[in-house]
């Protein structure tokens, strides 16, 4: 019994070693366990900032979250004066043909889109800024960098989203209200370098709108086109003549004749116009009438006794003929007596009558 109590009592212990003393596999996974275990503390540490370093970071933001975001162009550059006021700044403008386009080039505009108010934003982005809706940012730019937004197109009464990107971003396009082409040909080669390039970056002048339409529109003036959507008629021409008189630029008949049509269809008052007199016809006028009087009495002349013909006299012949006929020739014949030429030897009967013919 002692024996075998020693026996239990002996293995006991060996028991609790086992249990507690690792075996060489427990050991062999006890070692590994410290491999594993420590590194994990500081490689969790080390590789937490590795997923944010390695995730992009946001490519846009709501404009509203940007900070500091530069000056937008304010809203009263999309205005035009009123129908009234642009007829009569019309009015003013002079008229005359169109001058040729030899020496346009972009490049007399200026740097393209220059941020010529010095916000720290090109001018295409600020009118992005100032036309569309639901912007979004690049983010860091100050709202310089428009992402997406939402355009209401005045040219064609559509809703245009926006998307920047190289194949994207052209399906909305900043139109020159009046096109530089048409402005060079209408006095602008006249205007310094500075103000060609206030021209071309007046927000005035430019507005967002549906690029197709856009290229549709190219160089024209009123007289060839005009937006589709006829709402916007009056403002569009109206900002071309606010334009035009800004830059002293000048009007072509036509382009002015379809601008006076469009803001009289706005409510503006024409001016009367002055038509040319008739022609004055003349009626015929009528002889006067004359009242019948009876022809006055006109005496009959009175009989006169009748006169003899005398032969008219010749030309005093400077020598006697020698014969008739030689008198005859002269035209001297008859010869009658006392007259010159006569002879009393050509006057064969005596009659006092020579050369007579019988």
């Amino acid at each position: 019994m002692v024996a075998l109590v020693q026996v239990i009592t002996g293995n006991s212990p060996e028991r609790t070693n086992s249990a507690t003393t690792p075996s060489p596999t427990t050991s062999l996974s006890a070692s590994a366990t410290p491999s594993v275990a420590p590194p994990p503390s500081p490689t969790i540490t080390s590789a937490t900032p590795t997923p944010a370093a390695t995730s992009p970071s946001p490519t846009a933001v709501p404009l509203a979250d940007e900070k500091n975001t530069a000056a937008v162009p304010g809203s009263d550059t999309t205005q035009s004066s009123d129908a009234q006021t642009a007829l009569d700044t019309l009015e003013t403008l002079e008229v005359k043909g169109r001058a040729p386009k030899t020496g346009y080039s972009r490049e007399q505009f200026g740097q393209v889109w220059a941020d010529i108010d010095h916000n720290g934003c090109d001018t295409r982005n600020d009118i992005l800024r100032r036309d569309l809706t639901s912007i979004t940012a690049k983010p860091r730019t100050h709202g310089c960098k428009v992402i997406t937004g939402v355009l209401d197109d005045p040219y064609t009464a559509t809703t245009i989203d926006f998307q920047q990107g190289k194949n994207t971003s052209s399906a909305i396009q900043i139109d020159h209200v009046v096109a530089l082409s048409d402005a060079w040909q209408t006095g602008a080669q006249n205007l310094s370098t500075t103000d060609r390039e206030q021209l071309a970056n007046d927000p005035v002048n430019l507005l967002a709108v549906d690029g197709p339409a856009n290229q549709q529109k190219s160089d024209a003036d009123a007289a060839t086109w005009l937006p589709s959507n006829k709402d916007y008629r009056c403002t569009y021409v109206s900002k071309q003549i606010d334009v035009k008189a800004k830059y002293r630029l000048w009007v072509k008949q036509p382009e002015k004749d379809a601008m006076i049509q469009v803001l009289g269809n706005c409510g503006a008052t024409l001016p009367e116009k002055t038509q040319d007199p008739a022609p004055v016809v003349e009626e015929p006028t009528q002889a006067p009438v004359q009242q019948a009087t009876a022809p006055a009495y006109v005496a009959p002349p009175a009989e006169q006794a009748p006169t003899q013909q005398v032969p008219a006299q010749q030309a005093p012949a400077t020598a006697v003929f020698a014969n008739c006929a030689e008198a005859r020739a002269a035209g001297a014949a008859p010869l009658y007596a006392g007259s010159p030429g006569y002879s009393s030897n050509l006057d064969g009967d005596h009659d006092g009558i020579a050369c007579e013919r019988k």
